[in-house]
């Protein structure tokens, strides 16, 4: 394709008043997408040769590409940035849509999150087992706290969460994370996502470097990049983050991002030596470090490894949980621990934009954790993905054991199948998957920068899965594939 004539051609259809060259060429390249003129499995040229040929800098086809790659229109391959084979699902471009954005800037390619419900069925990551959830009891709670409230308490709540709550918290942390905090180092948050976006906005000026894992999760991408933070994807091993010492003298970090109890999405769990050395590095050079502790609570081969924020005194590390994988996702209920000097700022910035409500189910979840029914529940949990778990690595040895490798099984309730060099398209696997009614995500598509980050496979939710109907899903998905992804 003579992209020359493309961009001239664009230009002329468009009107682009006080549009910078990178924002055109991105514009440009997504509607030839979008409109199928690069159809998918098109491989674009090389950044440094499309900025030759189009007489422009190398970085602003970089940023160009990026974006596209946050949307999902391309993905980065060892042989160059292809075109997705969901690239025209993914976008849908009304008519004048260029000219008539409604939205800030710092929004826009921000890559679109599954939307929950919909995809909500095997083997889809992140949902528990709703349908054990004890809801009578949870149900009784609610109704008590309601009763037990007096008008004073239908008022906005304190900015960090109701005291009740927070000593709670506090008490499991201790007992079963390690966690070393007083109980005004907590603050009760909307859920993960909300506690990401208060760190992204709260602790790094708009420009500053943050680094998340790659692959790793794109909702924590989405809050940095709104925050208009520079994102660097830092590479992920078996094990899980491994920075550079490139890493640390070129993209020095105001944030790090990391899931070292169980990496989402690739499930590798970080080692103690590893954990130290990245304490150790961020305090030395004033980086504060978000430990989102992501399925800490569910490990199955030996005990869990304390949380990184208590292993040194005064860790520069905050600590980020939820309650949406241990209960229920429309609880809504997270949780952010932060380091002591931090605790003045953080509850002047949340009085000023984040009034809290929800006083009914902050005192019944207190309760909850403190007639020990969430300490049951999560016991009977535990038991029961163990055997799902068990259940799924069986099943993809059967079906799929050539196709590659499984990641992750000893904790979480997810697990990733890395296919083996040479093996297929992830996208394609998951999207035709979809179409035979199994909910899986490809591994590519958590990338979180242009770097390549060579893990190619499924991510597999088991938790809210029968184990009786795990085999015949994977046998299911193992026939998208033909016979090369199974056992002779």
């Amino acid at each position: 394709m003579d992209y020359k004539v493309l961009l001239s051609s664009f230009e002329r259809a468009q009107d682009l008043a006080g549009w910078s060259r990178q924002r055109t060429i991105h514009a440009c390249l997504r509607a030839a997408i979008v409109d199928g003129q690069l159809a998918a499995g098109t491989r674009l040229l090389a950044t440094r040769a499309l900025a030759d040929e189009l007489g422009v800098a190398r970085n602003t086809v970089l940023y160009a590409y990026d974006q596209l790659a946050t949307e999902g229109l391309i993905r980065a391959t060892p042989r160059g940035s292809v075109v997705t084979t969901l690239a025209l699902a993914a976008v849908a471009r009304p008519k004048g849509a260029a000219r008539s954005a409604t939205i800030a800037r710092r929004v826009h390619g921000l890559r679109t999150l599954p939307r929950h419900g919909v995809e909500a069925g095997a083997f889809a990551p992140g949902v528990p087992a709703l349908d054990l959830f004890p809801s009578l009891r949870w149900r009784r709670l609610v109704e008590q706290a309601w009763r037990s409230m007096g008008p004073a308490q239908l008022n906005y709540a304190d900015v960090a969460g109701v005291m009740a709550l927070r000593e709670e918290i506090r008490s499991y942390l201790a007992a079963s994370r390690g966690v070393r905090c007083e109980v005004d180092q907590i603050f009760v948050t909307s859920g993960t996502q909300a506690s990401l976006e208060i760190c992204a906005r709260t602790f790094a000026d708009a420009g500053a470097t943050a680094w998340i894992e790659n692959p790793g999760y794109v909702g924590a991408l989405a809050a940095f990049r709104s925050a208009q933070l520079r994102t660097i994807g830092i590479a992920v091993d078996e094990e899980g983050l491994r920075p550079s010492g490139q890493d640390w003298q070129r993209h020095r970090p105001a944030l790090i991002y990391t899931t070292p109890s169980h990496q989402y999405p690739t499930g590798g769990v970080l080692g103690l030596a590893r954990r130290l050395a990245l304490l150790e590095q961020a305090a030395r050079i004033g980086a504060l470090i978000i430990e989102d502790d992501y399925d800490s609570e569910f490990r199955y081969d030996g005990p869990p490894l304390p949380a990184m924020q208590g292993l040194v005194e005064d860790a520069p590390v905050i600590y980020v949980g939820t309650f949406s994988k241990t209960m229920f996702p429309a609880l809504r209920t997270g949780y952010m621990v932060v380091p002591r000097n931090l605790v003045g700022p953080l509850e002047s910035v949340l009085a000023r934009m984040s009034p809290h409500g929800r006083t009914a189910d902050q005192l019944a979840l207190a309760a909850f954790l403190r007639d020990g029914q969430f300490g049951v529940h999560l016991r009977r949990m535990r038991r029961v993905y163990r055997g799902r778990r068990d259940a799924t690595i069986a099943a993809l040895g059967r079906h799929l054991g050539e196709l590659g490798q499984v990641h992750g099984a000893s904790a979480g309730i997810h697990m990733a199948l890395r296919f083996a060099p040479g093996g297929p398209s992830d996208i394609e696997v998951a999207a035709a998957a979809l179409e035979r009614g199994v909910v899986v995500r490809a591994l590519s598509a958590h990338a979180t920068g242009l770097r390549e980050h060579g893990w190619n496979g499924l991510v597999f939710g088991y938790s809210q899965v029968a184990e009786t109907e795990i085999d015949g899903l994977v046998a299911r998905l193992a026939e998208t594939l033909g016979s090369r992804g199974k056992r002779q």
